[in-house]
């Protein structure tokens, strides 16, 4: 997800967007347990995603607290 697509999203569409991203890097822990995973770069893209997200819905927050 590149930042443009990011500033792009509502609030609300942000946080589904965190919400299920958190999902699969959770799921992709598990198969890492229990089976084979083939391409193990899937883990910091998803990481990368997340912060990407957080950093844009921190960065809205601090901007609606500071014209309020």
């Amino acid at each position: 997800m590149t930042p443009k697509e990011v500033r792009k999203l509502n609030d609300e569409e942000l946080d589904v967007e965190i919400e299920r991203l958190k999902r699969r890097h959770f799921e992709l822990r598990t198969q890492a347990v229990t089976e084979k995973i083939e391409d193990t770069s899937q883990f910091a893209r998803i990481k990368k995603d997340i912060a990407r997200l957080m950093t844009e819905r921190n960065a809205r927050r601090r901007t609606a607290a500071t014209e309020a």
